[in-house]
């Protein structure tokens, strides 16, 4: 978070063209979104794309498919089962791919994607190829940066890598004063950006002794956090939650609360709810008692916020959005029974900074779910080319979740998103007005422990991301984020901040995260409707149904899928 850096070059990287095959490379957090196209006169006989992928440092080594031209996948396969086979041999056969290297080192990613052919039945020869370079971990911005989770996406990579010693936290009822020493490799792995993030922001705070810290925390019992939060002493306020979830028996948020009071003094920390929730995981840095940064998003500072969920983290080093938050903070701190009323709460607050992407922040709880919520909807409306989002659930009410519970139904643009139920996650792909559900039941022993107890005991959220983005690619993009769960009710009771981002970088971090969840749940439901008779295996060249014509055909939702990422 050093503001000294200078930005970097754009992540939006144009399209290339190489013999009529079309390349365009977009860039997230430590990933890289490729997408393709070819022209239609060389599509006869196409097998799928290659990718060959050149890591700053490394030699070139093709990306991996799970499927492949004979190994059968079916809903009885385990992780333990799949056959991973290089894509010069198993080419993808998608119009697109998004790769999440295994590190995520920072740098320059040069990708190659070759169009494969069948010839003399199933056996391949090269095509016509084309070349990008992307840096999958860039920073624009002198004064923002912005950090995704690792997730449930990434758990087979994270069994791969952590193999024979998988736990996350101490077997048996779960305690907050553990030695977290033999965790940290896999902590740093599964917080990824957005734990590094909250880190960086706290050794700064922790460092310099004229630096205080403000706090809002919904759910808390990550030990190292509690830690450093103690090491603040009277240097730390805090605004904690009190509903019952986190004050009945058994929750780890009642000894969270007694060490700090016990560090910092109890008349520097309080508990309340607003109307139903203190729902913000918000920290405040101040410096001679002036707010000078500002750490928010949709990650509690707890394990299965920071390891377990998808979730994501904004840092702002800004002192004009530090105030804002400072002044909620001041407010709620002083009497939150008042905030819907407060001038805080009236309206959406906009921000043309140096540094900083354009952005408006609104707080809440509001008298009126409109004063948040009619921004988002009408941008959902208005939206010209696509929706993209990642919502904890859809049944809160109000017309933001009404409407993308309605986006399936939308024939004029194109519609991805991911949510959760009491039941299973469910998937909203153009077309599908009734979602596809993923039942836990299901996942349950199909991904890697210990993910596999967190769906069968524990459930708690996984998608825990709150957030929509707009256009990804267009003119006007905006991405509308934060803690609030975007619901009427929550609106009106929930102390909460969202934020609404223009920018195309911005945007495209989002949307990439977005396209990674449901892709990935996406493969689960399909697979989980596979049987022997029917098994999920490559296209073979003797099926008379191509599997890239559906692409091609401008009726088809594939081939709009194409003409968003590709062209």
């Amino acid at each position: 978070m050093n503001s000294s850096k200078k930005p970097s070059a754009s992540k939006l990287k144009p399209a290339l063209k190489s013999d009529c095959l079309t390349l365009k490379g977009y860039s997230g957090d430590g990933s890289a979104l490729l997408a393709f196209s070819l022209d239609e006169s060389l599509v006869d006989n196409l097998a799928g794309f290659a990718i060959k992928r050149t890591a700053p440092g490394e030699k070139p080594e093709y990306l991996l498919n799970r499927l492949n031209f004979t190994n059968q996948i079916t809903s009885g396969t385990t992780p333990e089962q799949r056959t991973w086979t290089p894509s010069n041999i198993a080419p993808f056969q998608k119009f697109r791919w998004l790769d999440f290297p295994g590190n995520g080192e920072p740098g320059t990613y040069n990708y190659q994607v070759t169009a494969m052919y069948y010839i003399n039945g199933d056996s391949l020869k090269e095509g016509v190829s084309a070349d990008i370079s992307l840096d999958i971990k860039p920073k624009k911005f002198d004064n923002f940066e912005l950090g995704f989770t690792r997730g449930y996406l990434s758990s087979q990579a994270y069994s791969s890598k952590f193999k024979g010693n998988l736990d996350i936290r101490p077997s048996g009822p779960k305690v907050i004063n553990y030695d977290t020493s033999v965790y940290q490799q896999k902590y740093e792995w599964l917080g990824y950006h957005a734990r590094e993030l909250v880190y960086d922001f706290m050794n700064e705070s922790l460092n310099d002794k004229n630096i205080s810290v403000d706090l809002f925390a919904y759910d808390l019992d990550e030990p190292d956090f509690i830690k450093d939060l103690q090491k603040l002493g009277g240097r730390l306020r805090a605004f904690l939650d009190d509903a019952p979830l986190h004050t009945k028996k058994g929750a780890l948020e009642i000894e969270a609360h007694t060490l700090l009071v016990a560090s910092a003094g109890a008349d520097n920390v309080k508990q309340g709810h607003f109307h139903r929730f203190a729902h913000d995981k918000v920290i405040i840095m101040k410096k001679g008692g002036k707010a000078i940064k500002v750490l928010t998003g949709s990650a509690n500072y707890s394990v299965r916020g920071l390891y377990v969920q998808a979730n994501n983290v904004l840092f702002f080093n800004n002192e004009h959005v530090a105030n804002l938050y400072e002044e909620a903070f001041e407010q709620s701190f002083s009497d939150e029974s008042k905030f819907a009323k407060s001038e805080i709460a009236e309206d959406w607050h906009d921000l043309h900074e140096q540094g900083l992407p354009e952005l408006s922040v609104a707080f809440s709880p509001h008298e009126s779910d409109s004063v948040s919520l009619s921004k988002v909807a009408d941008a959902i409306q208005n939206a010209k080319s696509s929706v993209l989002f990642a919502v904890m659930e859809l049944s809160g009410g109000g017309s933001v979740l009404e409407q993308l519970v309605n986006l399936p139904s939308r024939k004029d643009i194109f519609s991805y998103g991911m949510t959760q139920t009491s039941s299973g996650l469910k998937i909203y792909k153009p077309g599908d007005a009734n979602g596809i559900i993923v039942p836990f039941a299901y996942l349950t022993g199909k991904i890697p422990a210990p993910f596999q107890q967190e769906f069968s005991g524990g459930l708690g959220q996984v998608i825990h991301h709150k957030f929509i983005v707009i256009d990804f690619n267009g003119p006007k993009p905006i991405v509308f984020a934060g803690s609030s769960n975007l619901a009427s009710g929550g609106e009106k009771a929930n102390g909460d901040n969202l934020l609404a981002i223009s920018d195309p970088e911005v945007a495209m971090a989002y949307a990439i995260e977005a396209v990674r969840l449901v892709d990935h749940y996406h493969f689960r439901a399909v697979m989980k409707s596979a049987t022997n008779v029917k098994p999920l295996t490559l296209q073979q060249s003797s099926i008379k149904q191509e599997w890239w014509r559906p692409y091609y055909d401008i009726k088809d939702i594939k081939c709009k899928d194409r003409l968003l990422f590709a062209m």
